[in-house]
């Protein structure tokens, strides 16, 4: 699929991970439809049975295990140069980090992490329900950092699902309704970044909003610089109709939808109930090396990471687990690297 358009620079279908624009680096959506967990919140053996155990991708019966030995998930993990964004739709992910941070989130909260001069953390996903499924969905978004904050201090941070600014249009049954995650949309604007994070600085316009439209909604997206790199992510339902001043758009496959951001572009769903998501930003403008998890300038920094890494370990790992989950009755919170403790059920 391919789409040049007033309204649109370019479109395809969406692949995974999903592709992204400066400032952002990757974008996976996990939607997996795991079973009731047994009594260490793992997948049963007869669902772990004819998988490449450890490093699991294949959706065999609806869900992967990632890297996960029985409990699905991503155990401890380095990364350096960047922030993970996590936004969890449904189900619930145990985090646990080298500088002592933990928490569990879901059901619309969003851990933001600055990576910055280095952590190891793990991500897991408990399977809580023994009685029923535990489907789990979320969205894992990379964001870039400039050179001058690629060694900060890191920095973990929750924003929990019902302080996240939400904007509402139109009617019960046929309204959109739009989440702020990062940046402004109109007058509400998200609640702050971390710190050191390039979505911090206003003059980098960075945006993460996740839209649902039930059937009929529609909702108009404000334009944005002309230098900026504004994505649309139509991910779920059947169709979408873009449309602006003088022209109208119907996508009918689920695509990445690069817009021309100095456009407001109207979203219609006409026909059932879609999802979004949009990101946006001006670019970074500098040299991207990666090699996995470590994102620098240049390949001297990426083998000063290497040595770095292997000498420190990034802090070490304080947790007697590579995957360490919390028991099956504890609710969501998060304690953070100073101490403090926060809870939400």
């Amino acid at each position: 699929m391919s789409h040049s358009s007033k309204l649109v620079r370019a479109a395809s279908a969406l692949s995974f991970p999903w592709r992204t624009r400066d400032p952002f680096l990757f974008c996976a959506h996990h939607k997996d439809a795991y079973p009731a967990g047994d009594d260490a919140m793992a997948a049963p053996p007869s669902a772990r049975a004819g998988r490449h155990m450890g490093s699991d991708f294949s959706g065999k019966d609806g869900f992967s295990m990632y890297h996960g030995e029985t409990v699905p998930g991503f155990p401890a993990h380095p990364h350096r140069g960047f922030e993970t964004v996590t936004i969890a739709r449904s189900g619930y992910i145990d985090h646990s980090d080298s500088l002592g941070a933990t928490a569990r989130f879901g059901n619309g909260d969003v851990q933001w992490l600055t990576t910055g001069a280095g952590i190891v953390h793990s991500e897991m996903f408990p399977l809580v329900h023994q009685d029923k499924p535990n489907p789990t969905e979320l969205f894992q978004i990379w964001l870039n950092l400039p050179r001058s904050s690629k060694m900060v201090s890191p920095y973990f941070s929750m924003l929990w699902g019902e302080d996240v600014p939400t904007i509402r249009r139109g009617e019960p049954g046929h309204q959109a309704e739009l989440r702020v995650i990062a940046g402004r949309f109109d007058d509400t604007g998200a609640a702050p970044p971390p710190p050191d994070s390039w979505a911090n600085r206003p003059e980098a316009h960075v945006e993460i909003w996740t839209i649902r439209l039930e059937p009929g909604a529609k909702i108009t997206l404000p334009p944005t610089t002309a230098s900026s790199n504004r994505t649309l992510y139509f991910f779920q339902g059947k169709e979408i109709i873009l449309r602006g001043a003088d022209e109208e758009i119907l996508v009918d496959q689920h695509a990445m939808i690069e817009l021309q951001p100095t456009l407001s572009v109207e979203l219609e769903a006409p026909d059932g109930e879609v999802e979004l998501l949009l990101l946006g930003g001006e670019p970074i403008g500098e040299p991207v090396v990666q090699h996995g998890p470590f994102v620098l300038t240049t390949h001297e920094e990426l083998e000063q990471t290497f040595r770095d890494y292997n000498r420190t370990r990034f802090g070490g790992w304080p947790w007697g687990s590579s995957g360490p989950v919390h028991p099956r009755t504890k609710g969501r919170f998060a304690i953070h690297t100073d101490g403090r403790i926060e809870t939400r059920d």
